[in-house]
């Protein structure tokens, strides 16, 4: 079976199609791809991992044609991101009255 392995690492992304067996769970997957060699950065016990963008566990079986993603890990808090892309804007020209 093809599959897709993708990891967006910070100013590259990597899609790997590795040919797996049937059976192949989504380490073997990801292991067998080679891009743990190609992206030291990837802890498996650390990164989370879905396929088609849902979070599975990596002992999932894949299926031909399953695109695997590895994500990174998340290094602001979305809930304060927006606030402090609000910060940065001039504030708005005030209008005259009138």
């Amino acid at each position: 079976m093809k599959i897709g392995v993708i990891f967006a690492a910070s100013g590259r992304q990597i899609w790997l199609t590795p040919e797996v067996p049937d059976g192949t769970t989504v380490k073997g997957a990801i292991e067998r791809s080679g891009i743990l060699q190609q992206c030291p950065e990837i802890d498996l016990e650390k990164n989370k991992v879905g396929i088609f963008g849902k979070v599975v566990a990596l002992d999932s079986v894949v299926e031909d044609g399953t695109r695997i993603e590895i994500y990174r890990p998340i290094t602001a808090d979305p809930k304060k991101v927006p606030r402090r892309a609000a910060a940065t804007k001039p504030a708005a020209a005030a209008k005259p009255a009138g």
